[in-house]
């Protein structure tokens, strides 16, 4: 037994549909008016693309009508029209609610529409036709944000690589921009190890993303080889964040940079960040969450010049300035006496409590407290450093340039 045939409207129903076509697509568009608030907020450009939308799916419904189609109906064609960055300015209930309006037209219309008999045909073929448009409205705004979010990702790490190459230029500000972080202030480099998470690093790096700003926090994230990169915006106490989101990292430390201003000065928390978790494996009892300023001596050792500056800066050239000479012979005898007030004392020939002034004077003016080992050692460094930093100055000065010989012009006899 042959299947039944489905029921075809009457040329009548056919004609009358085909002929509405102009007076539905304005009456779509005067609905829209009256009851989408957010239709009539639009710019004149945009409302007038809207409305092109409308009229291409009465349009459509009406070719698809007419042909006596059995096949499910093909709705795609209705955005084609409508430029992609509309998808950015109208959001997928907004369409959902401009379909609606669509249907309601149609459907208040069937009865001076259709034959006789056709109604609830006609009815039938608008609602199958209305759920067509809104399955290809959710597979537009799926393909546009799926776009957008390659687009971003791309970006990112376009912003994130010129950060760590150090090029704060036009390009990277018109990117940065285009993400959302031409304003951002405070920002702070992080680097730990990639987790081994199913998806792989794009998995990793979502899951980053979305751990730092469910924190209220911005945040740009990327993965390089076995390290994944993390620059946060908008907080004065990163230190909070990262520990929120420390299980987004694999094992391992994970470093945080000094906070900088804004974006474009972040390749400097970025080279000390990158520069603590190579050195970080030279301190063993380090806390899981690091700053790369609490490595600074690790750092040292490793040859990176700018954190051997920094701890001159810091620890030698306050101490061996003009008027501090006592507090530098005090630092390097409690430093080789192995931290005893009684011994520094004997050695420096004053009395233990002299020590202990000038163990505070020192605290107060490197902000370093040699009684606390970790700091000790970090001055250790430090006036290594420094006095080998002296050592080479002096060799500098002391090679004189060759004398300049002249001689005296003889005049000629005549």
């Amino acid at each position: 037994m042959s299947a039944r045939e489905p029921r075809r409207p009457s040329s009548e129903t056919s004609r009358a549909v085909d002929r509405s076509a102009g007076e539905l697509a304005t009456l779509a568009v005067r609905r829209m008016e009256e009851n989408l608030a957010w239709y009539r907020d639009l710019p004149a450009a945009e409302r007038s693309q809207v409305g092109l939308v409308a009229q291409t799916g009465i349009s459509q419904f009406i070719a698809w009508f007419r042909a006596h189609e059995d096949s499910t109906p093909s709705a795609l064609s209705i955005f084609a029209a409508a430029p992609q960055e509309l998808t950015r300015t109208v959001s997928l209930r907004q369409t959902l609610d401009l379909a609606r309006t669509v249907v309601d037209v149609v459907e208040s219309h069937v009865e001076s529409l259709a034959g006789p008999g056709d109604e609830q045909l006609l009815r039938e073929s608008v609602l199958r036709f209305s759920r067509e448009i809104a399955f290809a409205a959710a597979e537009v705004y799926a393909g546009a944000a799926e776009a957008r979010g390659a687009w971003d990702a791309r970006l990112e790490a376009l912003v994130v690589d010129a950060v760590l190459r150090g090029e704060a230029d036009d390009s990277m500000q018109s990117r940065a921009s285009a993400l959302g972080w031409g304003d951002i202030a405070h920002v702070t480099f992080v680097v730990g190890t990639t987790p081994t998470v199913k998806g792989g690093a794009a998995a990793a790096v979502d899951a980053l993303r979305r751990a730092v700003r469910h924190q209220g926090v911005e945040a740009l994230a990327i993965v390089q080889r076995s390290r994944l990169i993390a620059i946060v915006g908008g907080t004065e106490d990163p230190l909070a964040v990262v520990n929120a989101v420390a299980e987004s990292f694999g094992s391992g430390p994970i470093v945080v940079g000094p906070t900088v201003p804004h974006l474009f000065a972040a390749g400097r928390s970025a080279r000390a960040a990158l520069s603590g978790l190579s050195a970080a494996p030279a301190w063993p009892a380090a806390p899981r969450i690091v700053e790369s300023q609490a490595l600074l001596p690790e750092r040292a050792l490793a040859g990176d010049v700018p954190a051997q500056r920094l701890l001159i800066d810091r620890i030698h050239r306050p101490l061996s300035r003009s008027g501090q000479s006592p507090l530098l012979a005090t630092a390097e005898a409690y430093l080789e006496t192995g931290g005893s007030l009684e011994s520094t004392a004997r050695a420096l020939f004053v009395h233990p409590n002299t020590v202990r002034y000038r163990l505070g004077r020192i605290d107060d003016l490197t902000g370093f407290d040699l009684t606390r080992p970790r700091n000790a050692w970090a001055a250790r460094v430090a006036l290594a450093l420094g006095r080998l930093a002296d050592a080479e100055r002096s060799a500098r000065a002391s090679i004189r340039p060759p004398l300049e010989v002249t001689s005296k012009r003889v005049p000629s006899s005549m």
